[in-house]
């Protein structure tokens, strides 16, 4: 049977406040009464009821993550960023993947509120107009970690995608190139298509370098993309000498493209990736790549979370982290 508050207040032969105060944490119970209760705890193995807590308290002292993918390495450091401080602020979290499908993100959205969470952080790559009106109607609060609401209307927390690009780009062009490829996954994510290639046609712009719509392609961001997409370029008839990956996992696509076609890197081709994730240091040669610090990300997200959860003040609900371009070998 399932033991109770009122059995450890029997068998403690203390009111069942009192009981209450010592797994609360309340200093005011004398020293001798809380080392007798506590005993009792440990002795009918005695856990406290989340859902009663919740109840009395209004709190449940769990918190919603949404986030794309946990199989995906930056999610998942991501999401151990916001279990890191969600554990120091003592909540809980409920994890779970949306697949990026804007149906399954607006259902999890219900079933997380359903479940009566005191807050969400929430991972996607574009925060469409339904997702969009769903968060707008939360009874509780909500934090973007990665992702971009250019309504400003959520806490966010991110780097700056359009001059982390604009850094990179330049960076190829500072080297020589005048033929440069940008290859990303779907436009449909924000990110993509409003910071990073608009970065990439302003640099080039600023540079005097035509925007030939020719070195542009954008797929679904995977590695076997990458290799048709370098394939494709590489049949042009002036094909690219350098390309900016919008992943590690493109990068290491164009690499191995770049590859089969008897190039070498960075001799022969130059790569700049945008992520920075364990794959980056793992293939041959190692990336030259934009550091995105998911799990910075994810910490500070959660910790602003918490912030708006109890009611503190907040300076800014748009944080950005810095960023930096962690350099390799696939550049010169």
């Amino acid at each position: 049977m399932t033991v109770t508050i009122y059995d450890v207040a029997r068998e403690a032969n203390v009111s069942m406040a009192t009981v209450s105060r010592v797994v609360n944490g309340n200093q005011n119970v004398k020293p001798a009464t809380r080392k007798k209760v506590l005993e009792v705890i440990e002795r009918l193995e005695y856990r406290p009821n989340a859902v009663a807590r919740g109840l009395a308290s209004k709190k449940t002292t769990t918190v919603g993550v949404i986030i794309p993918d946990i199989s995906n390495n930056i999610y998942a450091e991501a999401a151990r960023g916001i279990e890191d401080i969600a554990t120091m602020y003592r909540y809980n979290i409920i994890l779970a993947n949306s697949d990026q499908n804007e149906e399954k993100e607006l259902i999890l959205l219900d079933t997380m509120l359903g479940k009566q969470v005191d807050g969400i952080v929430m991972m996607s790559d574009a925060v469409t107009p339904k997702l969009h009106q769903s968060m707008d109607h939360s009874p509780v609060p909500i934090v973007l970690a990665g992702s971009v609401d250019e309504s400003n209307t959520f806490a966010s927390v991110n780097i700056d995608y359009f001059q982390a690009t604009k850094d990179a780009v330049q960076m190829l062009i500072d080297n020589g190139h005048k033929r440069i490829a940008f290859v990303s996954g779907p436009l449909s994510y924000t990110i993509n298509s409003h910071y990073k290639l608009e970065a990439y046609k302003t640099v080039l712009n600023e540079a005097n370098i035509e925007v030939d719509e020719q070195l542009i392609i954008a797929d679904d961001g995977t590695y076997d993309s990458a290799l048709e997409a370098f394939e494709a370029l590489a049949k042009i008839e002036n094909p690219p000498t350098a390309f900016f990956a919008g992943s590690d996992e493109l990068a290491i696509g164009l690499i191995h493209g770049a590859q089969d076609n008897g190039k070498k890197v960075p001799e022969d081709i130059e790569i700049i990736s945008f992520e920075n994730s364990k794959l980056a240091r793992m293939v041959r040669p190692q990336l030259t790549s934009v550091v995105l610090p998911l799990y910075d990300i994810g910490a500070v997200a959660m910790r602003l979370l918490t912030k708006l959860m109890n009611k503190e003040s907040i300076e800014d609900h748009s944080v950005i982290i810095p960023h930096r371009i962690e350099k390799r070998n696939s550049v010169k």
